[in-house]
């Protein structure tokens, strides 16, 4: 399988409303792992759940990138069970951690192809030739009213409920993690962020800076600052990756 070059930028924020930060990333660069998640249950409990889900899940993927899609595909929502079950337990043993939960994105990149898994409401869009998309749903209560057609997906955005989602990690004794797979495209753009960037930001406007040529580092920086600016009502986590080349395996021609 070849292997990618890419570029790529993480970021996390508290916000201007809340008192502490429940969000938080990890980036295996040398693995190609990139993963979001954003802790509920309060301060302590959904900042410990947030930091158990990227670090488990990092542990239990290990490096997927040279399995077949099915086996890798088995592997990301293997990790984020696992980290849902030790969550979990962690809920029954400590009193100051009940309700504790958390959302899980994770980007890999293996070679020719993406996969993602995915539990809560914290996205992955894909930025390709000047289209963006999501490619993840939300598990939350609004998206399963617009799916229903009761609701547009404007009116979600300001739905007194639009921060319930319906399913997380940790919250019950097992989770089923939605996957995602595709293929790369060199110059694709990736964006993973928790519902403090996409609750304040929507998603012409953010179109409209992730097509801008900033370096991943300098797009981070100007997504969070954008959100803040708009209210800042929740923590802010992003990580940008920009595929930079695919390479093909056997030897490569020498500049």
């Amino acid at each position: 399988m070849g292997r990618v070059r890419f570029t790529c930028a993480g970021r996390t924020d508290v916000g201007v409303v809340r008192s502490g930060n429940e969000d938080n990333y990890l980036m295996v660069q040398d693995k190609a792992v990139f993963i979001v998640a954003d802790g509920m249950g309060g301060h302590a409990a959904g900042e410990v759940a947030s930091e158990m889900a990227v670090r488990i899940i990092a542990q239990q993927l290990g490096d997927p990138r040279d399995l077949d899609e099915g086996a890798a595909a088995q592997r990301i929502r293997e990790a984020i069970r696992e980290a849902n079950a030790q969550i979990f337990d962690r809920t029954l043993t400590e009193h100051d951690k009940r309700g504790m939960g958390t959302t899980a994105t994770a980007l890999v990149l293996m070679g020719p192809r993406y996969l993602i898994g995915q539990v809560g409401d914290s996205r992955a869009y894909l930025l390709r030739d000047g289209r963006m998309v999501q490619l993840t749903k939300d598990h939350s209560y609004v998206q399963e009213q617009v799916d229903a057609g009761y609701l547009t997906q404007e009116d979600a955005r300001t739905h007194p409920y639009s921060n319930v989602i319906t399913r997380c990690v940790g919250a019950n004794e097992d989770v089923v993690p939605d996957t995602y797979l595709g293929t790369l495209r060199s110059g694709d753009v990736f964006l993973l962020a928790s519902d403090g960037l996409t609750g304040m930001i929507d998603d012409p406007r953010l179109h409209q800076l992730l097509e801008s040529s900033r370096e991943p580092q300098e797009l981070s920086d100007v997504l969070v600052a954008e959100a803040n600016r708009v209210g800042g009502l929740d923590n802010i986590t992003v990580i940008v990756v920009r595929i930079d080349a695919l390479e093909q395996n056997g030897p490569q021609p020498t500049s």
